[in-house]
């Protein structure tokens, strides 16, 4: 492709936003913090496009995201903050001073395990002074503690074998199994806590996403059971007077369709 072919939708996509901006009611009164949200659940409707395969949808939300971006720069322009320039430019300067494997000498030999750790010191050159700083506090703690492990794995701090990691989930197991005879609300919590963070940690050694893995199961479920409550008014009957065993036959049977 080639790249100057992008250039002028992306011109007559700036062209557009000023026009927006300055003619649409709507557009002329938004702020950051006002379309914070909205971006958020753009990014959210990009990831489920994904995780569905749905390639058509993908392209739409990226335009989105993309639109939000430029809407974002031009209220920084009018407020004399930064510009889509100062952006675009930013992220070039960021990628190059990153990568010298690719836009320098540092040899890496292919590895992408040196590509990361790499990564992470030179972010600690561009201001981050710890290895976590530049975690965001908001993320989704599922997110988050994949997230965390991937850094701390960057600068060594990881298991010599990943099978390891099966001992620490079945002692944070234990303990949790433990503090439920308790009764302690508090101390149950935080035994979870660990158990959902050793699990992470595992699929992470395993080389899987924890987040998707979970919605992969959240959307499975939700097939089932709308499997289910559509058999059962098929049948006349209503959920809340079947038995379990009632009940899990007809999950048997939504199985087929996964």
């Amino acid at each position: 492709m080639n790249r100057q072919d992008s250039a002028q939708p992306f011109i007559r996509l700036l062209e557009i936003m000023d026009q927006l901006r300055e003619n649409c009611p709507w557009d002329k009164e938004q702020t950051f913090e006002s379309i914070r949200n909205l971006s958020i659940e753009e990014v959210y409707e990009m990831a489920d496009a994904i995780i569905q395969k749905k390639y058509s949808d993908l392209k739409k939300e990226l335009g989105d995201l993309l639109l939000h971006i430029v809407f974002y720069s031009r209220i920084a322009e009018e407020q004399q903050l930064f510009s889509i320039t100062d952006v675009i430019e930013s992220i070039n300067t960021k990628l190059v001073f990153r990568h010298p494997h690719v836009f320098g000498n540092t040899d890496v030999k292919g590895s992408p395990e040196i590509v990361k750790q790499n990564w992470e010191e030179l972010k600690k050159k561009e201001g981050n002074k710890t290895v976590l700083g530049g975690v965001p506090s908001s993320l989704p703690a599922l997110i988050k503690a994949n997230r965390v492990q991937e850094k701390v794995r960057a600068v060594g701090f990881d298991w010599d074998d990943r099978r390891q990691v099966w001992d620490k989930v079945a002692e944070e197991l234990s303990e949790l199994k433990n503090e439920i005879e308790t009764m302690d609300k508090e101390k149950i919590e935080m035994e979870f806590g660990d158990l959902f963070f050793s699990l992470v940690n595992a699929a992470r050694l395993y080389h899987i996403d924890p987040e998707t893995a979970l919605e992969r199961t959240n959307r499975k479920f939700i097939k089932r059971f709308n499997y289910l409550e559509e058999q059962t008014i098929k049948k006349g009957l209503s959920l809340k007077n079947m038995t379990l065993k009632e009940m899990d036959e007809i999950w048997e049977e939504a199985k087929k369709f996964d």
